[in-house]
């Protein structure tokens, strides 16, 4: 099995607070559109800092992190971000790698939107379980 790829919508939530506040337009919300390394082994959002920037997303905590090559490092998480993926949406914070790391999807966002991976087309798609509402355990 290959890497998994998928096409992501990241939004600053704050933007979309603002503009349904009235304070700025529809097309001010700030928006980009990524190819994110689909990893289950990350349970969190990892964005890197180019998008930090043009999101304009504030700095809510910092942590310690394993990096994939073992090495430990302190690292900003910020957020609320705002991830769409076809049909499902999810709100969580995300950690910032430096440079231009590449995007991650971890395992937190993958359960909110509801998603399965779908190794032999190398992508993930919503759950074929529930296709028109992401589905949550409560319990």
């Amino acid at each position: 099995m290959g890497l998994i790829y998928a096409y992501l919508e990241l939004v600053s939530a704050e933007d979309k607070a603002l503009h349904r506040k009235g304070y700025i337009k529809e097309d001010e919300i700030k928006k980009e559109v990524v190819t994110a390394l689909v990893d289950s082994g990350a349970y969190m959002m990892c964005i890197n800092e180019h998008i930090k920037n043009q999101l304009d997303l504030p700095k809510v905590s910092r942590i310690e992190a394993e990096l994939a090559d073992g090495a430990m490092q302190t690292l900003d998480v910020v957020g609320p971000l705002i991830v769409n993926f076809k049909n499902r949406t999810t709100s969580c914070n995300a950690v910032v790698l430096p440079g231009e790391c590449e995007v991650l999807l971890g395992s937190i966002p993958m359960e909110d939107l509801d998603v399965v991976l779908v190794p032999k087309l190398q992508t993930i798609d919503v759950n074929p379980n529930s296709k028109y509402m992401a589905k949550k355990k409560i319990k």
